[in-house]
């Protein structure tokens, strides 16, 4: 007798579709193929107990099983529940009728509990793709794959329910989400505004250019300036995702199965992520957690903050090694990552926000005379140069921050509330996206704000007059600007001029994006 049930194997942020193949013959063997883990290989011993225990008989046959396409390896403990379903097809205990139209994924407890599994998204997507009518997951897990339309997710608890469903003798409705109900409920609310910063204009400015068009922005300044306060801010000013960003961005939190502990920490119980993520990692951070990868690759922290924020506080206590190895994600958006037996894609289309000292002591440069600097110029060089010109390069905005006296943090007034800040950012990326609609019909890379366009869009858009031509010049040469450099500076000079609701780039645009460029100053150290 053959039987065949189907899985899935999450591959990246994507899933294939997995036969299992159980062959019984007379006897008492059992064999497992098809490149399983560990993990996989042990569910003999879980399974058999789980079906002992829910009241169905031990196998009688000789068991060969076969998980197909055998060059794929099969990691994990998801897939006890399709071998345990497979196995009791043999053994006649389950119909075979609803097998082919359903795909089953789910952990299995001694007791024969579903436990929740990683990947649930990928695998809901691949299942409706390949023309499944259903999914059968753990109860914990139906909200998160029922985002995807077009297929029924039935989620249950236990081996006999998932039995007795297949036999016809249970019958449940699938779990339905209303994904426009979660972007109502979910997309604009924030703990977090702009209204609770006093004073610092100038960054709060810095901040919303770097929103308005992707920008990477760099703050320097002492302690307790407000950089991380400002910086926990910044998503409640980017425009909401969209349904495409938001189900990308599901789905790496769901292969490294952050999805529970995203909802517990965010307190809502939300089926899927309408908010801009928001990933600080501490400066101890390896490079593998960083970018990605491991043994068995998960996403890193930048594809983690993908369509969000990374922000970097403490950016000279990085490890060097780490931070170089973000130099092509950032360009790219993307991270490949590479191993002996696999090579795994991940997105991470991120906004990088760091913030530093301007010196060891953190007082170089601020006129307080409580606080004097005590750190010679080699010091202050030899801090500044942990970061390399090539990182620096990549870092659009580099803006100074000075601490805020007492009399303003006294007698200010609340500052402009991130919804108003965030409808002139909308307004602004709503230009961007309508400006690449053309490049975006044709190209294999889209483009959505100024921070991603090519050499050939800067070139097409960001045209300069006389006046900001001359300017742009003699910054070139007086700050020593590379290439790259000059591509940022009209980049940033194209998106003040569409906060300003201007087609053309002004001289007053280019001379606030060069004045973003404090670190390129040879007077800064």
């Amino acid at each position: 007798m053959l039987i065949k049930c189907f899985g899935a194997a999450p591959q990246g942020i994507n899933a294939v579709i997995v036969t299992i193949e159980v062959h019984a013959v007379p006897g008492y063997d059992f064999t497992l193929v098809g490149l399983p883990d560990n993990a996989v290989k042990e569910s003999h011993e879980r399974i058999l107990a789980a079906i002992l225990v829910n009241g169905f008989g031990k196998p009688r046959h000789s068991l060969t099983i076969n998980m197909a396409p055998a060059d794929i390896k099969k990691e994990g403990a998801a897939y006890d529940l399709p071998l345990a379903i497979g196995m009791l097809a043999a053994g006649e205990e389950v119909k075979t009728s609803l097998l082919e139209k359903f795909l089953i994924m789910g952990e299995l407890s001694l007791d024969g509990t579903l436990q929740p599994i990683q990947g649930v998204l990928p695998i809901a997507l691949a299942a409706r793709a390949a023309g499944f009518q259903g999914i059968i997951l753990p109860e914990q897990n139906a909200r998160e794959a029922a985002v995807v339309d077009n297929i029924d997710v039935y989620g249950l608890d236990n081996l006999q329910s998932v039995v007795r469903f297949l036999n016809g003798d249970l019958s449940i409705e699938p779990t339905k989400v209303d994904t426009a109900a979660e972007f109502a409920q979910y997309a604009f609310s924030s703990d977090l505004d702009f209204s609770d910063v006093r004073g610092q204009e100038n960054v709060r400015r810095a901040m919303e250019v770097a929103a308005a068009g992707g920008h990477n922005m760099l703050m320097v300044g002492p302690p307790g300036a407000g950089k991380s306060m400002m910086a926990k801010r910044l998503s409640s000013i980017l425009p909401p995702l969209n349904l495409e960003e938001a189900l990308e961005t599901t789905k790496i939190y769901s292969v490294a199965g952050m999805m529970a502990r995203r909802r517990e920490n965010n307190g809502n119980t939300s089926a899927l992520i309408v908010q801009r993520p928001f990933r600080s990692p501490h400066h101890t951070v390896t490079d593998v957690a960083l970018v990605g990868g491991g043994s068995n690759p998960h996403p890193g922290e930048i594809s983690l903050a993908h369509n969000g924020v990374l922000f970097l506080d403490e950016l000279p206590e990085y490890k060097r090694s780490a931070l170089e190895v973000m130099r092509q994600p950032l360009e790219d958006r993307k991270i490949c990552v590479t191993r002996a037996k696999t090579s795994v894609e991940y997105p991470s289309s991120f906004m990088l926000v760091a913030a530093m000292n301007p010196c060891p002591c953190g007082h170089y440069g601020e006129n307080n005379p409580a606080h004097p600097c005590t750190c010679t110029p080699a010091q202050i060089h030899r801090y500044m140069s942990k970061i390399s010109g090539p990182l620096l390069d990549r870092i659009d905005i580099q803006c100074d921050i000075q601490a805020v006296p007492y009399s303003v943090l006294k007698d200010a007034q609340p500052g402009e509330s991130s919804s108003t800040m965030r409808a002139r950012v909308i307004a602004a990326r709503t230009k961007q996206e309508e400006r690449f609609l053309e490049y975006n019909a044709t190209a294999a890379k889209a483009v959505h704000c100024n921070a991603q366009m090519t050499p050939k869009l800067v070139r097409e858009f960001c045209q300069l007059d006389e006046a900001g031509d001359r300017m742009l010049s003699y910054a070139m040469d007086k700050m020593g600007l590379s290439a790259r450099a000059y591509d940022r500076i009209l980049k940033v000079a194209r998106t003040i001029a569409d906060l300003d609701n201007s087609e053309s780039i002004q001289m007053v645009h280019i001379s606030e994006a060069i004045g973003y460029r404090s670190l390129d100053r040879e007077d800064w150290t």
